[in-house]
């Protein structure tokens, strides 16, 4: 399982762009939000990415913040949602919006990205109300992840292993406030696991 790349970017087209790591490319797919946040080719970026693996393909997906990647996760749970929806879906609204639209059960602002008509947006904040943590009415949401790289890693570890958006969170912030700065991911992980548990 690719986690993320850093190396250059190569190119960036209108879905797509290439990252070149050590003289091999990945190419991947992305919302208008992450290839914007990129940059210009030559810069030097670092990726997060999803691998989706059907019978006929694999293919990467990368966001330029976690945050965004776990929204993908999130949005590609709901039937009928693939790929292609969730990016026009991230492209359009980054992942605080989408968090308050479906909050607010606001089915008109997921209504206005590309493929999504009014029924598949009250399916996405019917389904993802409960999922991302019981968002209230008004946009309180779920908490915040705590700052910097290996938090983030550690919230989205947790994510993979099933936990909910705000019990990942919740409990990376709390092994977070006990190990303090610079706490390595295995240190958060472990830490977030036992708090997660109790």
């Amino acid at each position: 399982m690719i986690a993320h790349l850093h190396g250059k970017l190569a190119t960036a087209g209108i879905d797509s762009a290439v990252i070149d790591v050590n003289g091999v490319g990945y190419l991947f797919g992305a919302s208008a939000r992450t290839l914007t946040a990129l940059g210009q080719p030559g810069d030097v970026v670092t990726v997060h990415t999803e691998m989706l693996v059907s019978e006929d393909s694999i293919r990467l997906m990368g966001f330029a913040t976690a945050d965004e990647r776990d929204w993908f996760k999130l949005l590609t749970s709901v039937q009928g949602v693939g790929a292609k929806v969730a990016l026009a879906i991230l492209s359009i609204l980054p992942p605080e919006d989408v968090q308050k639209a479906i909050g607010r059960g606001d089915h008109a602002m997921i209504a206005r990205a590309n493929g999504v008509g009014p029924k598949l947006a009250q399916r996405i904040a019917n389904e993802l109300k409960d999922k991302a943590g019981g968002l209230a009415a008004g946009g309180i949401g779920i908490t915040a992840a705590p700052a910097g790289g290996a938090a983030q890693d550690a919230v989205s570890a947790l994510l993979n292993l099933g936990f909910k958006p705000a019990e990942a969170s919740n409990a990376v912030g709390a092994a977070s406030d006990e190990l303090g700065q610079g706490a390595t991911l295995d240190a958060l992980v472990r830490l977030a696991l036992r708090k997660a548990a109790k």
